[in-house]
């Protein structure tokens, strides 16, 4: 019988032949139809959605046996052939270039993603099969072909996408849930970094299957690529994520310098996940940190508070790794560090900024800036003042955000820098007590919750100018409570007044 025939009618009539055939016949007819899932003819759509239905048959056809043994030789055979199998299906449903939001380029996918779905679940199942029998040893070998491709199709389509529906969605999650059933792992971070410390894991294969894909000319190409490479590696932590820096950090810098917004944000996302998982020398080596910083660092100018958010939050947990290369000798000046030069920009921008938005970004990193500097953040007493006092006058908004971390930030800097607050009680003690005031007096724009929480702030605030002053603002206040007749006012005071000169200010 020729091959034609060996590929087209023999399953669907239900004879016998894929089990009569030798290996090398039925391993022709996994090719033909790979060659029509790839080809680039004027019809491919059309020949292509027939070959699925071909393969399908052929696969629910074919005894477990035959469907994973090789014909012979290390580098070929029906497992090898059934791997570029599953990567031409994971190719045909992957989403196209420039959707540009087209709902019917949408739907598409999903319906692509959906029935390759289902070919790849009988794939598994055949494997699950092969796996326990005893008579199919090579099923191992079949795994190492096919687990690749059948996790990128499985992340690709089981995320929150333009791309998915509920449907395809739930086929690419059960393709995943029988992957990690017969890899016998647990989780998807089991089955990338190795269940057991002697298991190697799958890690390095998904990185070699989308290295390709995530180079400056072609990473755009598919939108899930992008995707799929963040979140496998948000999977792997330390300390199985340092071996696979090489592979790592350039994709996660180049996405981090795209033009797109989204992208920027995911790039210093990733970088992010590296500086948490990754040790401090093997940052340090070939310069490695100083690459993310200056990589990121000029996305503050961007006035983009997601963004700004993520980068302050990624350069947040890189100065230590910085600093750690840093070596201060006792008898000079201590250097300034990135943080001090970060700070600086921060506070540049906040002073002029308008956008609420922006605001309450900058305002909610402030006081990790002043816990991380400590002392030394008397080199920006000054300009924080100025932020500060600028700050504490502008209404935030029902939530009071950037307000409540303007007080927080204004204690931590009197608590780290107390020998210099004295000569400012006046500035002080006047912005908190109009602070004080307009919130006691706030008719309805803030909730009662906020209200409480920015008076305590406040209060908190007012407690620890009266320890650096020496107890000057207890007596200061002592003169306005005479004729103060507002109850929350007077009794903020009253709590700075009860307060014990022997207290301790960092108790507050």
């Amino acid at each position: 019988m020729d091959l034609d025939s060996a590929q087209k009618t023999p399953w669907r009539e239900g004879s016998s032949l894929p089990g009569e055939c030798f290996p090398s016949a039925l391993e022709q007819a996994f090719s033909k139809v790979l060659h029509r899932l790839t080809s680039q003819g004027p019809r491919r759509g059309s020949g292509r959605h027939v070959a699925l239905q071909d393969l399908g048959a052929l696969i629910e056809a074919t005894e477990c046996d035959r469907l994973f043994e090789g014909s012979g030789t290390p580098l070929r055979g029906i497992p090898e052939t059934l791997g570029q199998v599953a990567k031409a299906l994971e190719k045909y449903a992957a989403p196209p270039k420039d959707e540009d939001g087209r709902a019917d380029g949408h739907s598409e996918v999903a319906d692509k993603a959906a029935e390759v779905g289902l070919l790849l679940l009988k794939l598994l199942g055949k494997l699950e099969a092969a796996k326990n029998s005893l008579v199919c040893p090579a099923w191992k070998t079949g795994l190492r072909h096919l687990a690749g491709p059948i996790y990128i199709f499985a992340i690709t389509h089981s995320l929150e996408q333009p791309w998915a529906s509920p449907r395809s969605q739930n086929v690419a999650g059960k393709v995943l849930t029988l992957l990690l059933q017969v890899t016998e792992c647990g989780s998807v971070a089991g089955f990338l970094r190795g269940e057991n410390e002697d298991e190697k894991g799958r890690f390095t294969v998904i990185m070699g299957l989308l290295k390709p894909y995530l180079n400056k000319e072609s990473w755009k190409n598919n939108p899930a690529i992008k995707l799929v490479f963040s979140w496998t590696l948000q999977q792997v932590t330390r300390p199985w994520l340092n071996q696979h820096l090489e592979r790592i950090l350039p994709p996660s810098l180049l996405i981090s310098d795209d033009y797109q917004i989204e992208n920027k944000i995911l790039g210093v996302r990733c970088l992010h996940h590296i500086v948490l998982n990754v040790p401090a020398a093997d940052l340090l080596q070939y310069n490695r940190a100083q690459v993310v910083y200056h990589a990121i660092f000029n996305h503050l100018y961007t006035p983009e508070h997601d963004l700004v958010q993520a980068v302050l939050l990624c350069l947040l947990d890189l100065f230590p790794v910085l600093e750690k290369a840093l070596h201060w000798k006792g008898d000079a000046a201590r250097p300034t560090t990135h943080c001090d030069e970060v700070l600086q920009l921060i506070l540049t921008h906040m002073e002029p900024e308008h956008r609420l938005l922006l605001r309450r970004t900058y305002a909610r990193n402030l006081p990790a800036f002043v816990k991380r500097l400590g002392i030394l953040t008397v080199r920006h007493w000054k300009r924080l003042e100025r932020v500060i006092l600028g700050y504490l006058e502008v209404y935030d908004g029902p939530e009071e955000e950037a307000r409540l971390k303007i007080l927080e930030t204004l204690k931590l800097l009197m608590q780290h820098t107390w020998p210099r607050v004295s000569c400012r009680l006046v500035v002080l003690l006047k912005a908190l007590l109009k602070l004080i005031c307009d919130v006691a007096r706030d008719p309805n724009l803030t909730p009662e919750p906020v209200k409480s929480a920015l008076l305590q702030e406040a209060t908190d605030c007012l407690i620890v100018l009266d320890h650096c002053s020496q107890g000057q603002v207890k007596s200061l206040l002592a003169k306005i409570l005479q004729s103060c007749e507002d109850s929350k006012v007077v009794n903020c005071m009253r709590k700075v007044q009860q307060v014990s000169e022997g207290a301790p200010y960092d108790a507050i």
